[in-house]
């Protein structure tokens, strides 16, 4: 469709005649895509916020850990408390080939004052013992230095992993922690690595961040927990459905502790696949009511834009009359009216998207912390250009009837109605 410049004078000074009309039909616009696009940085950012609990976090996870028996087995009673222990690890190695990560845990017991100190600092965290399989499965945000490693493990090295709470309660005056020594009650190990780990909805025994790991061999001894285990992380090999194997590892490990595999309660496998497939799930309905909210309100502004235009074309009837009776053609009407549409909706659309942008971005400086941006509010580029094209794609339909109203208009009825 061509327009000459004169036309888009015409339709310039048209829209300037009529300002407040202008901008009442452009509201309608201007809130569509605005709801649309703040709606849609939103909820990227929402999703973003929520999937930094699981930062990290395998999906294909499942979690093991020993409980009061509800149910008697093979002689004993209900009501038995029992504990894991490291051959666990090796069976489930041999018995359930489809798992890739074992990796286990060990909590220092409770009643102890577990308090860490540095200089004149001071800080009460969570310890526990790990290996270096737990990176593979909840993988560390490493500042400063590594994770524990094999060698710590074999030569019980005195060597820790602190959490980013009690970095920043120890040293206070920041900086790289390692190769310095802090005292957890009378034992001193040096710090090898600062964790940066904010994971808040999977916690084992605590928060990541307000945690120390120490190697497993060395809580075993310190603690004198002998070979037991108090907690199991295990990963599905690729392809594989957690939920499918998980009665094969109640199985395994039950058996072997004289508990009935049938007892849920007593032996607790909780399968994280679940959880990531609800929150999936959900923010596909999220999506899906943004994109409805949002083009019915773009919608509902674009019958707006066509109803006014309507009105528009009514009161120039005679000026349309006017210019069929001098040579205008059909064409050269429906060009200017759907153009006046067009440049109407584009103006709202480009204006609510620019101020749906600056809105995200408050949002999004609002929510970085330490230099650090926690989500990201903004909608991509072609996200915006796509919105820019269903603004002009609803200008268009706008000023169909409206251009169809005026095409119908004859020179001799224009006359009748002036």
């Amino acid at each position: 469709m061509r327009i000459d410049i004169d036309s888009y004078r015409e339709i310039i000074d048209t829209l300037t005649r009529n300002k407040s009309r202008s901008l009442l039909t452009g509201f309608g616009v201007f809130w569509g895509i605005f709801m649309l696009i703040a709606l849609m940085g939103g909820g990227k950012g929402l999703k973003e916020m929520l999937e930094k609990n699981f930062d990290g976090f395998a999906q294909n996870t499942a979690m093991i850990w020993a409980q009061q028996t509800t149910k008697p087995y093979k002689g004993f009673r209900k009501g038995r408390w029992w504990s894991m222990d490291h051959k666990d690890i090796e069976r489930l190695r041999r018995r359930v080939p489809e798992l890739d990560v074992t990796a286990p845990i060990l909590f220092a017991p409770w009643g102890l004052s577990n308090t860490a100190y540095y200089s004149d600092q001071r800080t009460s965290p969570r310890i526990q013992g790990t290996t270096p399989d737990y990176a593979l499965v909840v993988a560390p945000r490493m500042r400063y230095g590594r994770f524990i490693n094999s060698m710590d493990i074999h030569e019980h090295r005195k060597v820790c992993v602190i959490g980013k709470k009690v970095y920043k309660d120890l040293f206070k005056e920041g900086g790289d922690p390692c190769g310095k020594k802090i005292r957890i009650d009378s034992t001193y190990y040096e710090v090898v690595g600062v964790d940066y780990n904010t994971n808040a909805s999977m916690n084992f025994n605590g928060r990541a961040e307000e945690k120390i790991t120490l190697p497993l061999s060395l809580v075993q001894q310190t603690y004198n927990r002998g070979n037991q285990v108090d907690m199991i992380i295990v990963t599905g090999r690729k392809g594989v459905v957690m939920s499918k194997i998980t009665p094969r590892i109640r199985e395994t490990i039950a058996r072997a502790h004289y508990v009935d595999p049938a007892d849920e309660q007593g032996l607790m496998v909780f399968n994280t696949e679940v959880l990531f497939q609800l929150l999936d799930n959900l923010f596909r309905g999220v999506n899906f009511l943004i994109w409805l909210v949002g083009l019915g309100t773009l919608l509902a502004g674009a019958i707006g834009v066509s109803n006014i235009m309507m009105v528009t074309v009514r009161e120039r009837t005679t000026e349309i009359g006017i210019r069929r009776a001098i040579g205008a053609t059909p064409r050269m009407i429906l060009s200017q009216i759907i153009s006046e549409s067009i440049v109407l909706t584009l103006i709202a659309g480009m204006t609510g998207i620019l101020l749906a942008v600056m809105v995200l971005q408050m949002l999004e400086l609002a929510n970085t912390t330490d230099g650090m941006v926690e989500a990201h509010f903004q909608v991509d580029f072609w996200t915006a250009l796509f919105a820019a094209f269903v603004v002009s794609v609803m200008g268009v339909l706008a000023g169909l009837a409206p251009a169809a109203r005026a095409m119908s208009i004859k020179p001799v009825d224009a006359m009748r109605d002036e």
